[in-house]
Order: structure tokens, then C-alpha cells, then sequence
């Protein structure tokens, strides 16, 4: 009777780790799709099974006992492989299915990824994808993404990366602001001109150029910007530029359409900004010995079409 009790209780123990996971009733409601009245039901029917408090709760947060915790901890690897078996067996099936919870940078993704979902979404219709734009790095696992992309120098080394493009940064501005305030021929011109630029930190804004063709090796120039507009999107920069407000620094995939159109215009071409985005846009997933079917499909999607780049 006791050992039937306890099997009973195998879905409450998924929801504790899930709560853990999330680190709060809502997070973990919503990712479990029920309600949060449900969420904390269970965590009592669990608390009541067990004789001991597991989750420890205030107004303005939650925290697991040691008693949960070590429940947490000790049944995590049997969770991971339930989870890891069932995604296997799923994927026996001929065409890639199941719902992808996917995040990526704001402006890349309404101007390169969206479009190419959709197209994967016609090829593949037993998938779904649940898109998040976000610019803010997030925590695949504890968030329970199954992908992220991102444009980075350096993916996470304990998890899976796959290059799909590479990515680089350009100066822009429009024809008619350069007509009124002249075309820069070197860097150090910059300074006298109103840059539009990502702000990074609380230190005066610069920019780091190398010759596309270097001379000398390690021959980069740094200089000193300012200007009366700054946005942490690389759109609202774009929208400013072709406003004629200043020149920009974008990545490409932000500036290439206006680009082609010729609403914008290369500012200083034989220069290459350096060290402002990176260079390489990757999908990264939490390592994992499997990696599900409808992942790998949407990759080598992304892939194929990121292939030719992003150059004007």
C-alpha cells in the first residue's frame, strides 16, 4: 500500500523540480501549463506525503528547504533521463514534431529568423515553435529553451554550439546627412560627426576600425564617439540613421536592406569595425547526449538559409 502511495507521487516530484528550476510558483505554472493554484496543490500533497516542509515561502520569493533540496537533487538525473529516453523514442517517428521553445536577439529574428520559421513551419507541420525576443542572455536550461540564438565570440562550453553564419559590423548613414556634414576618409574623423551607437557601459563611447586590407598587422584605430542618440537595439539605431540623424554602427543584418535599397550608404568602406558585435551567429542548445529531431531540423533550416550571409 506504501510503495503504491509513493507511486502516486512521481508527478509531484517532476513539479518540485520544476519549481526549483524556475524559482517561483508562477514560472513554474506557466511552464508546466497549469494553474498556479494546481502548481501549489501538488507541492502540498507532496509536503503532506513526505511529514517535512519542502519549499519555504514569503511575500517576495521562495526558496527550497534542505528536505527539498536534496529530493531536487537526488531525482534530477532520473527526471533528465525520462525526459531524454521519451524525446528518442518520439523522434522514431518519420517527420521531426513537438513544440520548440526557441529565443533570440530582438532584431535578428524579426528581420532574418521569422521569415525562415515560417518557411520551416510549412515544411514540417507537426512542429511548433514558441519564439521569446529577448537581447538579454538567459539560462536555456532553467528556462526550458531548447534552443538560442545568438550572434556571441564565445558560446558556453558546456553547451552545444553550431556556427550558422558569419555576421559583421558596418558604418552607416544616409546620403544626405553625408552631403551636409561631409563623408569621413579616416576613423579620426568620426569625432566630428553624431554617431548613433549601442551604449555598453557608463565609459565614453568608442569605436575600434582595422583596414579591410590591413597594411600592418594589428594596425586598429580606437576612437572616442559622441552623439545625442543611443538605443541597446540595433533597429531603433537603424530607424535613427535613416532619418538622417547620424551615422550608425550596425551588424549587417540589421543594416542590409536598406543597404540593397540604397536609403543607406557605407561609411568609410575600406574600414572594418571591430569588436562591437561579434562575428559568428550560433544556435546553442544545454548539452545533451540527444539531440532531438525537430532541434536539429530547425538548425540545419537556419542554417541553409543564413547561409549566404548578410553582406549588401
Amino acid at each position: 500500500m506504501e510503495d503504491q502511495k509513493i507511486n502516486t507521487l512521481w508527478t509531484h516530484l517532476h513539479w518540485l523540480s520544476v519549481l526549483a528550476q524556475q524559482g517561483s510558483y508562477t514560472a513554474a505554472a506557466a511552464r508546466l501549463g497549469v494553474s498556479k493554484a494546481a502548481m501549489s496543490q501538488r507541492i502540498a500533497e507532496l509536503e503532506r506525503a513526505a511529514k517535512v516542509t519542502l519549499v519555504q515561502r514569503t511575500t517576495r520569493s521562495l526558496r527550497l528547504t534542505e528536505a527539498g533540496q536534496r529530493l531536487v537533487d537526488d531525482t534530477r538525473a532520473a527526471f533528465e533521463q525520462i525526459e531524454q529516453s521519451f524525446a528518442q523514442v518520439r523522434d522514431l517517428a518519420e517527420q521531426p514534431s513537438g513544440l520548440l521553445r526557441v529565443t533570440a536577439p530582438v532584431a535578428l529574428a524579426r528581420q532574418q529568423l521569422v521569415p525562415l520559421m515560417a518557411a520551416f513551419l510549412q515544411d514540417f507541420p507537426d512542429v511548433r515553435i514558441e519564439l521569446d525576443l529577448s537581447d538579454r542572455l538567459s539560462a536555456l536550461a532553467n528556462e526550458g529553451y531548447d534552443l538560442a540564438i545568438r550572434h556571441t565570440a564565445r558560446p558556453p562550453d558546456t553547451h552545444v554550439a553550431w556556427a550558422l553564419c558569419a555576421t559583421q559590423s558596418v558604418l552607416v548613414a544616409t546620403q544626405a546627412y553625408l552631403r551636409q556634414h561631409g563623408q569621413p576618409t579616416t576613423p579620426a574623423e568620426l569625432q566630428a560627426h553624431n554617431c548613433l551607437h549601442y551604449p555598453r557601459s557608463k565609459d565614453t563611447p568608442a569605436w575600434t576600425l582595422e583596414p579591410q586590407l590591413p597594411i600592418e598587422a594589428g594596425e586598429r584605430i580606437t576612437v572616442p564617439v559622441s552623439g545625442h542618440f543611443a538605443a541597446n537595439n540595433s533597429e531603433a539605431l537603424r530607424e535613427a540613421a535613416l532619418t538622417g540623424a547620424g551615422i550608425a554602427l550596425l551588424p549587417d543584418f540589421s543594416a542590409q536592406a536598406e543597404l540593397r535599397k540604397g536609403r543607406l550608404v557605407r561609411v568609410l568602406p575600406g574600414w572594418k569595425p571591430v569588436g562591437a558585435f561579434a562575428e559568428t551567429i550560433y544556435a546553442i542548445r544545454p548539452y545533451a547526449p540527444h539531440v532531438p529531431r525537430a532541434v536539429a531540423a530547425l538548425v540545419a533550416h537556419l542554417k541553409s538559409g543564413l547561409a549566404q550571409g548578410f553582406g549588401a
